[in-house]
């Protein structure tokens, strides 16, 4: 899919909202294989917190104003943080190995650059 040239006419046309949606079918997957008494604690978490990062974006690009749009993509990044810590923690006590660590630490820090180019862009 091309998106540069081209005017973005829906939340998913967003290069946040695509790379975030990434995340989250990568957090869906990698949680699967976490043990079944995390099913209620860490699996619920990070996917809860996956999906907020995208629903945020996907909210704050339907508001009309620059401080509500603003306003949602800071909670799609706390959400995002929120995640990043999840997964330290995961990897910390043995549940997600170094190089899937590794591979979803890469996409977070991505999705928190594009994350901070639209907060910056609503925020002027």
């Amino acid at each position: 899919m091309e998106y540069k040239n081209s005017k973005i006419q829906s939340f998913t046309d967003l290069e946040a909202w695509r790379e975030g949606h990434k995340l989250v079918l990568e957090i869906y997957k990698i949680t699967q294989e976490f043990p079944k008494e995390e099913m209620f604690g860490l699996v619920s978490q990070m996917r809860r917190c996956a999906v907020s990062i995208t629903s945020n974006i996907a909210e704050g690009f339907s508001r009309n104003t620059s401080k509500d749009k603003y306003q949602f993509y800071c909670v799609a990044h706390g959400s995002l943080t929120e995640l990043q810590n999840q997964l330290l923690i995961s990897r910390d006590i043995g549940y997600l190995e170094k190089v899937k660590f590794d591979k979803i630490a890469l996409q977070t820090i991505s999705v928190a650059k594009l994350l901070n180019g639209l907060k910056r862009i609503k925020n002027q």
